[in-house]
């Protein structure tokens, strides 16, 4: 199969079908549109798949097929909104993740195809294709970064041998694409673990003391002992507080300054840079789609619109070790508008980024 651009020699889409544990072999209707895929018959294929989703419309592996047929047919956008759906409504399978990252790259977001692969990482640690293709999105951006280096300065000899050698790098190492492979009986994305609890064995000894039952043998710990036992529990616990304290300024000093680079991206009109703050699962405001979401925000922060938008008055309330919201203060200029509100962002935390999951005003 092909990706019509550049980013299809650094990146091949795993054409896996999503892998749900459900109790029933594949459907006639799939197994036909898997045919017609590879007879190259995408329209009748996508009539077959739609057909069977009629009756099943949640169901994953049909919604997987489609993406990968309208991909075949070079609907770049429309295969994109089919696994971006199908990476919310099943965040526990890494092929969505991995198959949205290609296509991402495909158009040159490179920073969102980052963040998806990251997250197949993260469902599936030891999925090898998604580790491979995020190295060659790394790759990608640090030529781009190498790149940029050489238009500011043309006499920078070690930008210029860094970029020719990741030029030869892919140059020497173009990867094929996989071919599809549709398995006929549902598998489950990471093998069970059982958990087996240890029975406690009590120790031997090869000489066991007499046991005295007139009184206890057990010696009481002296005063000294105490006091310094007491005082090393004292200075654990401060250790501890200290520690978390350290921990949750760390996590706060990085949500921050997310949301500072985030309003930096929407004043500099870098439209791709500022779209990579939201979180695939982002829920835009007022029920709209996401696509429909995405233009309206690239119509109001393009060039040559004058943006200027500064935040401060910070609040972050840490929910738990991967989400937290922050509230600020949002002063937004771009004529005829000047404007000042609390902004409310909650941000969740993919990959080690913090990303926006859902955005609100607040009083």
């Amino acid at each position: 199969m092909t990706v019509q651009t550049a980013a299809a020699r650094l990146l091949s889409i795993v054409i896996l079908m999503a892998v749900v544990n459900l109790g029933f072999a594949q459907s006639d209707e799939l197994q036909d549109a898997q045919n017609l895929l590879k007879q190259g018959q995408y329209d009748r294929a996508i009539e077959r798949i739609d057909q069977y989703l009629k009756s099943k419309p949640k169901d994953a592996r049909g919604r997987f097929l489609r993406g990968i047929v309208l991909t075949e047919q070079s609907k770049t956008t429309d295969a994109i909104r089919t696994f971006t759906e199908l990476t919310q409504d099943y965040p526990e399978l890494p092929e969505p993740y991995n198959n949205l990252a290609v296509l991402q790259a495909s158009v040159g977001q490179y920073e969102r195809a980052r963040v998806a692969l990251e997250m197949a990482i993260r469902t599936h640690p030891s999925y090898a294709t998604a580790h491979e293709n995020l190295g060659d999105i790394y790759a990608k951006m640090a030529s781009q970064s190498y790149d940029k280096a050489l238009q500011l300065d043309k006499a920078n000899q070690a930008a210029q041998t860094k970029l020719n050698l990741i030029r030869d790098l892919f140059i020497n190492n173009i990867r094929s694409p996989k071919v599809a492979v549709i398995p006929s009986k549902p598998i489950t994305t990471a093998p069970t673990v059982a958990v087996v609890t240890p029975t406690p064995v009590a120790p031997t000894t090869t000489n066991p003391a007499p046991t005295n039952t007139s009184k206890s043998t057990t010696a009481a710990p002296t005063k000294d002992v105490a006091k310094e036992s007491a005082k090393d529990t004292a200075k654990e616990s401060t250790a501890a507080k200290d520690n978390a304290r350290t921990s949750n300024k760390v996590t706060e000093d990085a949500l921050i300054k997310t949301v500072n680079n985030w309003a930096h991206a929407w004043s500099s009109n870098d439209v791709k840079g500022y779209l990579a703050y939201y979180a695939p699962s982002f829920k835009p405001p007022k029920g709209a789609s996401r696509k429909d979401w995405e233009k309206e925000r690239k119509a109001r922060i393009d060039k040559p619109r004058k943006i200027d938008v500064k935040v401060d008055s910070f609040k972050v309330v840490l929910v738990d070790q991967n989400k937290a919201k922050v509230s600020f203060r949002q002063h937004y200029q771009s004529p005829p508008l000047n404007s000042s509100s609390t902004k409310i962002l909650t941000l969740i935390q993919i990959g080690g980024a913090w990303l926006i999951q859902e955005e609100s005003v607040g009083g």
